[in-house]
């Protein structure tokens, strides 16, 4: 994935360039037909891949607001049928991980624990296998820029949810800290730290990108109110 908004390498460096990403899937080598094999393929699938059935899912469910969150949960839930398996995949939250590596960490852990409290479950077949994928980014520009907050709010009116998607979401790998691309121009750049922290509480669980872009929305007008 191509780098985060880097304000000071660019000339206009207190603006915001909104940016979007378009992807390529592809399947990769692993796949799994139980949850021994899928603790296998957790363990050497390549990070692009712990990515896209975790922070992307997010975007290719973004309609959704019931359910679960990423793939692996979904796939045990639906065709391992072991549903405290699912709810366990679900509660690994992306807020709290910077790296792929402490992610995949987790989620290995997390299929390691079950299997050693459920052995019968390690080989029973599930009804489809599970595909490790994977998806080549390409970091597209916008024409959109934002130099102060009621072009932020103009901007953020018309950008696609792949944009959100973008800055709010893939940023928290990129930028390595649990945090996005719009809180850390609001802090950094507008000085706007309560608006960059009440963004940041937004819950991308409990809500569609189209929720996050209307809430958003909502507390930077009500600062220019």
């Amino acid at each position: 994935m191509t780098d985060s908004l880097a304000p000071h390498d660019n000339p206009d460096h207190n603006a915001f360039h909104f940016k979007s990403a378009a992807h390529l899937l592809r399947i990769g080598r692993e796949k799994a037909v139980n949850l021994r094999e899928l603790l296998a393929g957790l363990r050497v699938c390549a990070d692009d891949s712990i990515f896209q059935h975790t922070f992307r899912t997010l975007e290719e469910h973004h309609f959704i607001r019931e359910g679960f969150s990423n793939d692996f949960a979904h796939w045990a839930f639906v065709e391992c049928q072991e549903a405290a398996l699912g709810e366990q995949f679900a509660s690994a939250d992306v807020r709290e991980f910077t790296s792929i590596q402490q992610l995949r960490g987790r989620l290995v852990q997390i299929v390691g624990k079950y299997l050693e409290q459920n052995p019968a479950a390690a080989d029973r077949l599930a009804l489809e296998p599970f595909y490790f994928c994977a998806s080549e980014t390409v970091v597209v520009p916008t024409p959109l820029v934002a130099r102060s907050l009621p072009e932020f709010v103009e901007a953020l009116k018309v950008v696609t949810v792949h944009s959100i998607h973008y800055h709010f979401i893939e940023a928290r790998l990129r930028l390595k800290l649990v945090s996005n691309d719009f809180s850390v121009w609001l802090d950094a750049e507008m000085g706007q730290h309560q608006l960059a922290d009440r963004i940041e509480t937004i819950d991308i669980y409990a809500c569609t990108l189209e929720d996050v872009r209307r809430k958003i929305l909502q507390i930077v007008r009500g600062a220019l109110a």
